[in-house]
């Protein structure tokens, strides 16, 4: 009777340990828009996928924490991470230097450049202030995209929109003239039915003015541990070969090297 009270009495020790260890697990909050093919955005189901969550669920298991995925409106995206609404942003946003005012961000994980996409009859083979007066230019409001038309193209009919899927619906149905977005997703664009209307036009954009350092995952400037964790973690997943796996299902080229 004493031995089966003790190993009884064992037992249920072990389930209570099990339990708080399970409980003990870390938790981390991953931020991003939703509204980003093919870097996030959601599925047929409603959950939200594409390079970037998968890019950071693969860190999450690499540091060993399990994450949930938070979607965010990409106007309110910083604001939502400094109110503490979810841990770090994965929604491929470039390194600049405006950003670093609000943010802290991780080494790249995967290079920037911005196009220009125009109707396929466009003719367009000038790209300054003069020849694009008074076309109406669409980008994503609050973007380094929308901020290089403003910049380059201030008396043009510049648009913006809340949502990269809106700038291109208004291309594909003709109420823009041209568009100023980033590379990779346009590319993705370009290549559905909608995006049979046009093409890249002019050289790429790569001004780091307006591109920053690459893309980077942003933390809140005081969790310094995180930035470090996240860093190890992203080097760890390009040298195992989790990183190329992602990459090539939604990349012909690696986004990591743009080679």
């Amino acid at each position: 009777m004493g031995t089966r009270r003790f190993a009884f009495a064992a037992a249920a020790a072990m389930i209570v340990l099990g339990a708080a260890g399970a409980e003990a697990q870390e938790k981390l909050r991953l931020g991003t828009e939703g509204a980003y093919p093919p870097f996030n955005y959601f599925d047929s189901a409603g959950n939200v996928i594409g390079f970037d969550v998968e890019i950071g669920l693969a860190l999450c298991e690499k540091m060993g924490v399990e994450c949930e995925i938070v979607a965010q409106d990409w106007d309110g995206i910083i604001p939502g991470l400094l109110a503490n609404r979810y841990d770090f942003i994965i929604a491929s946003m470039f390194i600049t230097e405006e950003r670093k005012q609000q943010v802290a961000f991780t080494d790249p994980y995967y290079k920037a450049a911005m196009t220009h996409v125009a109707p396929k009859d466009s003719g367009l083979t000038e790209f300054t202030n003069d020849t694009l007066s008074g076309m109406a230019i669409g980008a994503q409001s609050g973007t380094t995209q929308a901020n290089f038309v403003q910049a380059q193209y201030p008396d043009a009919d510049i648009r913006l929109y809340p949502t990269q899927d809106e700038v291109n619906l208004d291309m594909a149905s003709g109420r823009i003239d041209l568009q100023v977005g980033d590379m990779l997703p346009l590319l993705d664009f370009l290549g559905t039915e909608d995006g049979q209307c046009c093409e890249m036009v002019g050289e790429l954009i790569t001004d780091p003015a307006f591109v920053g350092e690459g893309v980077g995952i942003a933390v809140r400037q005081e969790d310094t541990e995180l930035v470090s964790r996240l860093n190890e973690a992203l080097q760890a997943i390009r040298e195992d070969g989790t990183y190329e796996a992602i990459n090539d299902k939604y990349f012909p080229i690696d986004v990591y090297t743009m080679n």
